[in-house]
């Protein structure tokens, strides 16, 4: 049965950050697509509106809600697994952790995926979530089907052949299109990653930016503000053997330095914001070289227990170095203390109308700032240099952008919308930031 509660102000539901409170009339917790759909069918017959949350790894408000709150967290589970189509289909609420546990369990893999797995199924397709790739996309291009409870608590299965325009968008829809009470993912059989890490200048990786992608299946690198270091990471296949880092070894790099020693060099930079060039060429040096061979997803992710905010854009490919020499020129110009490392990744261009590398090869680059430190100048300026190239921002990551600019940035916008039209014209799912990135 369906666990229910009425709001008060024990009740509030925070994300991961803590720049998000919500505090709804109702939250429910169904056992069950049916029951899922039932509670959808009577919040609107009230005229609540209805959201359903994910493990709250995204930054902005795209699940909040007043009205009926539904928690995934008895949505779980591998529900098939046909081997013969290459296919996995998974209840929403599973975490990534545990599909990937499962895939492991069964000789299989992902393609490819993000830097954790912390979040679940449905909350991570649903904003964007994506990895580094060259020729392998985002978790949203990887899905071949899903089940959606549409705001009259319809149930619509949905794929290339059934319901195909429904499917196009609610691979990434934003929660605007209904409730995903179902995936279905591309799997293949599991493969090893062998990851090379090490340090490498500013310089050299932004000259050798394109060589590094073609010749890389997984290429990724962080630049340290106030410094000439970056950390660059290359994974591809392997034929193995595996040869997983030592435990204490791991323990050292992912926990110690990666966690602990930052979670520490964060804290004295926000408390002392004139030493940050300081501890970032410390830093920029703690991390040293090293190779290793594991299963795909435990090269893919990695613990991330600094708390901070971030801000994402996807450009065109061709423009990532030109936007982050000017973002460091910014910096630099502007005084501002920044004490976290700048991401850079890629993704090819792929079919989903909302996914931020529609139609165009892309690179990310994300900023971040430590939670509680002033981050709005920083990002402000970011998202200067980021929208005069084009950019697009991640949908579940900070930004200031509307309507207005995004229907420019994605050329099927406009059919996203005549679709949501269709299935939630009362905007049942509807909260305040999709009234600002989707329009009225």
């Amino acid at each position: 049965m369906t666990e229910r509660t009425t709001g008060t102000s024990s009740s509030a539901w925070r994300n991961w950050a803590g720049n998000v409170t919500v505090r709804p009339e109702r939250t429910a917790a169904p056992a069950s697509a049916e029951e899922l759909a039932a509670l959808v069918a009577e919040a609107a017959a009230e005229g609540l509106r209805v959201k359903m949350v994910g493990t709250g790894h995204s930054f902005t408000a795209a699940a909040a809600t007043d009205g009926l709150l539904i928690r995934p967290e008895r949505l779980t589970g591998v529900q098939a697994v046909d081997r013969t189509a290459g296919t996995v289909t998974v209840a929403a609420g599973t975490p990534l952790r545990r599909l990937n546990e499962t895939l492991s369990a069964h000789g299989l893999s992902l393609a490819n995926m993000g830097d954790i797995m912390e979040q679940t199924v449905s909350g991570a397709v649903s904003t964007g979530t994506h990895g580094t790739g060259r020729d392998s996309a985002s978790l949203a291009a990887q899905i071949t089907g899903l089940e959606l409870v549409t705001a009259d608590g319809s149930r619509l299965t949905c794929s290339a052949r059934e319901n195909p325009d429904v499917f196009a968008a609610a691979r990434l829809g934003l929660g605007a299109l209904g409730v995903i009470t179902a995936i279905t993912f591309a799997v293949e059989p599991e493969f090893l990653l062998r990851a090379r890490e090490e340090p490498m200048p500013f310089d050299r990786v932004t000259a050798e930016f394109d060589q590094l992608v073609a010749e890389n299946e997984h290429f990724e690198f962080y630049w340290f503000p106030h410094t000439d270091s970056c950390t660059t990471k290359r994974n591809n296949r392997s034929a193995g053997p595996a040869a997983p880092p030592g435990r204490f070894a791991g323990w050292v790099e992912d926990e110690l330095l990666a966690n602990g020693l930052f979670q520490a060099v964060c804290t004295v930079g926000r408390a002392a914001p004139a030493a940050v060039p300081g501890i970032a060429k410390v830093a920029g040096r703690a991390l040293s070289a090293r190779t290793y061979t594991d299963v795909a997803y435990k090269v893919f992710t990695s613990p991330r227990r600094v708390r901070f905010l971030e801000m994402e854009y996807a450009l065109p490919r061709e423009a990532a170095v030109a936007a982050l020499r000017e973002l460091r020129a910014m910096i630099e110009r502007t005084g501002l203390r920044i004490g976290f490392p700048v991401e850079v990744r890629t993704a090819p261009a792929d079919d989903v109308p909302l996914s931020t590398a529609y139609g165009r090869d892309t690179a990310y680059l994300a900023v971040h700032m430590y939670r509680g430190t002033p981050h709005r100048a920083y990002f402000t300026a970011a998202e200067q240099i980021m929208t005069a190239h084009g950019g697009r921002p991640h949908w579940g990551k900070l930004h200031s952008r509307d309507a207005a600019y995004l229907a420019g940035a994605y050329p099927r916008f406009a059919e996203f919308g005549a679709l949501r039209d269709r299935l939630d014209p009362q905007r049942v799912f509807g909260n305040d930031y999709l009234r600002r990135v989707l329009g009225a």
